[in-house]
């Protein structure tokens, strides 16, 4: 016999331009941001391209320029993960200070054959290194905890890859993990979530 559960749930909305969220990056990031580096990498998670253009709500919006997502409709801005994540990415750069040129973004964990979201952050490492960038930083915002996709994926072989293009040290900044402040957020963030039955 089937029994139903009587049971709330919230449905927490994308956060990727929230305060509280970008706020508790910046706290996580600027212990490692005022050490001596040539360049700050935000690496994504990424996706296939197809998962993005079926979501364009537009159907004519994704991948159709290069700055589609710098460009993008609040309409498009609700459903494309790659224009949230660069959305991120600006926030950051702007709380931090930082100057066209000190960063940029990319996208990790590739899987199978199918076109995924660009630049890939091997690619990107690779290119950093032959342009004379010897320190590079790296985090990784779409990540709120540390898993096997950091660790190992960038803080090692990521660096590994760095290292034989030319480049000298590669620096993992940690995820937000337990931090305070992001607790404080996610709170905040879940608080402000709708219920949903």
């Amino acid at each position: 016999r089937e029994k139903k559960l009587d049971v709330q749930f919230s449905i927490l909305q994308p956060f990727y331009d929230q305060p509280e969220y970008v706020d508790a990056l910046v706290a996580s990031a600027k212990p490692y941001l005022i050490q001596e580096h040539d360049h700050l990498l935000l690496s994504f998670h990424g996706l296939p391209e197809r998962h993005l253009t079926k979501l364009d709500p537009t159907g004519f919006h994704c991948f159709k320029d290069a700055d589609c997502c710098k460009n993008a409709p609040p309409e498009v801005m609700a459903t494309c993960y790659r224009a949230q994540c660069i959305r991120t990415a600006e926030l950051f750069a702007q709380r931090m200070g930082l100057k066209d040129g000190q960063w940029s973004v990319s996208f990790q964990s590739r899987l199978g054959r199918a076109k995924w979201i660009e630049p890939y952050t091997e690619a990107r490492l690779e290119e950093l290194a032959k342009s004379g960038v010897k320190k590079v930083l790296v985090m990784c915002p779409a990540f709120v905890a540390d898993c096997i996709e950091t660790l190992e994926e960038i803080g090692d072989r990521g660096r590994e890859q760095f290292r034989e293009a030319g480049g000298e040290e590669l620096v993992l900044v940690p995820c937000l993990n337990d931090e305070a402040q992001w607790a404080q957020a996610l709170s905040t963030l879940c608080e402000r979530a709708p219920i949903a039955l």
